[in-house]
């Protein structure tokens, strides 16, 4: 009987362990920039791009949580790009996206990208496309 109890109580823990974080993200900053660091945070952190460089963006969140991050891209009013992932932390880190410019480049102008956590506003940040 000792022993199925013990046997109980460890399959509990490592279900409990297993679960992860289960606090809402919460966002630090949104960074954009030309490159990713192995880390998702952007590395060359910058407002202004070429129209043939891809467009790195990311949040940063404060600790541990789960939840579902979201971004989009909107140029002229109008989206041009949406994505959402799934993030579960168990300590501070970042969630990265990032777009792709067509194969004739970005049109030049004015960007804006848009977070979400848990489809609630989480942070914007305005880039230009410029020659």
């Amino acid at each position: 009987m000792r022993v199925l109890l013990v046997i109980v109580l460890a399959l509990s823990l490592a279900a409990a362990a297993a679960c992860g974080p289960s606090e809402p993200l919460k966002v630090l900053t949104v960074q954009i920039g030309r490159t990713l660091n192995s880390d998702d945070s952007v590395g060359n952190i910058t407002t202004t791009f070429k129209p043939n460089e891809t467009v790195y963006a990311a949040v940063l969140l404060e600790a541990a949580g789960s939840g579902t991050v979201g971004v989009r891209w909107v140029y002229n009013g109008q989206t041009v790009s949406e994505e959402m992932k799934d993030v579960r932390l168990t300590r501070e880190g970042a969630a990265s996206f990032h777009i792709q410019p067509p194969s004739t480049g970005f049109p030049e102008g004015e960007y804006r990208v848009e977070f979400q956590v848990d489809g609630m506003p989480a942070g914007t940040r305005t880039f230009r496309v410029a020659r």
